[in-house]
């Protein structure tokens, strides 16, 4: 027999009247909340790295693409071990290892501007965005934990929406900083150029990525400080399930099919988040015209709009349950997204910008539906949502190899298979069986 979670609109009504928040643990949450802000402004600072180590070190495209693998492959490697190390110890304590490391890895961009060499930088990254991958191991069901089960998705969702406020931060401090200190020549002018005079102009270019991240540094290590010195909720599982072993949890978890489908349609997600976002400005220079500099504009007001829609999301949870806003708003991403694939021009360019205010909720609503009802094997089942992120850098790649070879409009079947798959999670695939 099949039990969904299908909530009545009696049982709706009733969930609307449950604290989303306890008042005694406000504070703790509102802090929790300020890494969600902290790892959003790291990953969209890192974004503008492949285009500015490219032109500082004189890389290839494939050689430049290389952050994104010392990023992605990191969250890959980290999650896992991040779970076990939650399970022995808590989640407060995974999240002071995730802001550690995430320090460090700040910090690390000095040495690495220092020696002017890619892989330090590289490693630098790697080290950093395994502390991300901690940290969101460790944040995301902590929040579900901070109240009512009831609430958890509206929880979760709250907190995301802290997200974006970092991502904006992130796209500032890379478009007016970093890349605007790049120096215009070209590498074929720096190939002839003296050795002692290109030397001068790489440290200048370094300076400006490494500063950023000391800054980041600086602030990441007072929220583990105020973290460290803060009371927070206690989450940590003593029950004889919460002692099994990784192969037992993962044995049970696999069982779960709307786990395993939401582990599949984060996978799909963040694919199509992060390739819709990669190829704004290229589609945008190919359909409307214009410099990298003004189709930026396109990028930013996307990144503005899907942090306003994740305020406007959590308010409409209130009154529709997460899993058919999930279901409504993958709809109609597929339906712009097939705008951008056909249409072209400035539709498809206002359509991409159209579908991050639909892919707002998405990350959340997916996390929490997948994790409920498995317990205290939500630590791992946490972990595996995390690792599905590699989406991000695999759909990405698929996406760039169909531009090469059939346009960069053909490029976006790619997130409209995933937003289609995203319709069928949310509308039957989420349920609890």
């Amino acid at each position: 027999m099949t039990d969904t979670l299908n909530i009545s609109s009696s049982e709706s009504q009733r969930n609307n009247k449950v604290e989303v928040i306890p008042k005694e643990i406000k504070f703790a949450f509102w802090l929790l909340c300020s890494c969600f802000a902290m790892w959003g402004l790291a990953n969209n600072m890192t974004d503008v790295l492949i285009a500015q180590f490219r032109k500082v070190f004189t890389l290839t495209d494939m050689q430049s693409g290389l952050v994104q693998t010392a990023f992605y492959g990191a969250y890959f490697c980290l999650a896992l071990p991040a779970a076990l190390f939650i399970q022995r110890y808590s989640y407060k304590a995974g999240v002071l290892l995730g802001l550690g490391l995430f320090a460090t890895g700040a910090l690390l961009f000095y040495p690495a501007a220092q020696a002017m060499e890619y892989l330090p930088f590289l490693l630098a990254l790697f080290v950093l965005a395994g502390g991300l991958s901690i940290l969101e191991t460790s944040a995301n069901p902590y929040i579900l934990t901070m109240g009512p089960e009831e609430t958890a998705t509206r929880r979760l969702n709250i907190a995301q929406a802290c997200n974006p406020i970092g991502s904006i931060t992130g796209v500032l401090i890379g478009k007016f900083y970093i890349l605007s200190q790049l120096n215009p020549a070209t590498d074929s002018e720096r190939a002839v150029m003296a050795a002692d005079e290109l030397a001068q102009i790489q440290s200048d270019e370094l300076y400006a990525v490494m500063m950023p991240y000391l800054g980041v540094a600086v602030v990441i290590a007072l929220i583990w400080l105020l973290i460290l010195k803060t009371k927070m909720p206690s989450a940590k599982d003593t029950s004889s399930t919460g002692e099994s072993t990784f192969g037992q949890a993962y044995r049970r978890i696999v069982k779960r099919s709307h786990f395993t489908k939401g582990v599949l349609a984060q996978f799909f997600y963040v694919g199509a988040q992060i390739g819709c976002w990669s190829w704004t400005i290229r589609y945008v220079m190919q359909e409307v015209g214009g410099t990298e500099a003004e189709a930026s504009t396109y990028l930013l007001t996307s990144i503005v709009i899907f942090s306003l829609m994740r305020w406007v999301c959590v308010a409409l949870m209130k009154h529709i349950e997460p899993q058919k806003l999930l279901a409504a708003l993958a709809a109609i991403a597929a339906m712009l997204v097939a705008v951008i694939m056909f249409a072209g021009g400035l539709a498809g360019a206002y359509a991409l910008v159209g579908v991050s205010a639909c892919m707002s909720l998405m990350f959340p609503t997916i996390f929490g539906l997948s994790l409920r009802d498995l317990g205290s094997d939500s630590k791992f089942g946490g972990s595996f949502l995390i690792m599905a992120i590699l989406g991000g850098a695999v759909l990405t790649a698929i996406m760039g190899q169909i531009s090469d070879a059939a346009g960069i409009g053909a490029a976006f079947i790619i997130p409209f298979i995933g937003f289609v798959y995203l319709v069928y999670y949310g509308a039957k695939g989420y349920q609890v069986k």
